[in-house]
C-alpha cells in the first residue's frame, strides 16, 4: 500500500502545526485510498523519522516524502536525504522516496498567478 508523508520544516507556532494537519485531511478525503502521514523537520512532532514509521505501522510499502518546502536548499538537499537514507536502513523492505520542492512543480507558475489576481 502507498502512503504519503507530507513533510514541512516546524515553528514554534502551533497555527502551522494545525495547517499541515489540515492539508493532510482534505487530500485523504481526496485520496481514500492512500495512507497520510505528516512529520516535521524540527521543532515539531512527529518528526521524520516517526512518520515514516507511522506509514510503515499503517501498512505501507511505499512512502512518498511530499516535500512541502517552496525551493531547494540545504534542508531539501542535504538535511531531509540524509534523514530519509537512515529510515531507507530501518525499512529495507519499503520503497521510500523523495518529491521535488512544491516551487518546482509546473503548476505552481499557474497558482501563483492565481494568488496575484486574487489579491
Amino acid at each position: 500500500m502507498k502512503s504519503v508523508l507530507i513533510i514541512s520544516h516546524g515553528s514554534r507556532s502551533a497555527k502551522t502545526k494545525e495547517e499541515v494537519e489540515q492539508l493532510v485531511e482534505k487530500l485523504k478525503v481526496r485520496n481514500s485510498e492512500l495512507i497520510f502521514r505528516y512529520g516535521f523537520l524540527e521543532l515539531e512532532s512527529p518528526s521524520i523519522p516517526e512518520g515514516i514509521d507511522q506509514c510503515v505501522a499503517a501498512g505501507a510499502n511505499e512512502v512518498l516524502v511530499l516535500l512541502n518546502f517552496l525551493n531547494a536548499g540545504r534542508h531539501v538537499d542535504k538535511d531531509i536525504p540524509e534523514i530519509v537514507e537512515e529510515s531507507r536502513q530501518k525499512h529495507p523492505k519499503v520503497c521510500i522516496h523523495i518529491s521535488p520542492p512544491v516551487g518546482q512543480h509546473p503548476g505552481i507558475v499557474q497558482l501563483f498567478t492565481d494568488i496575484i489576481h486574487d489579491n
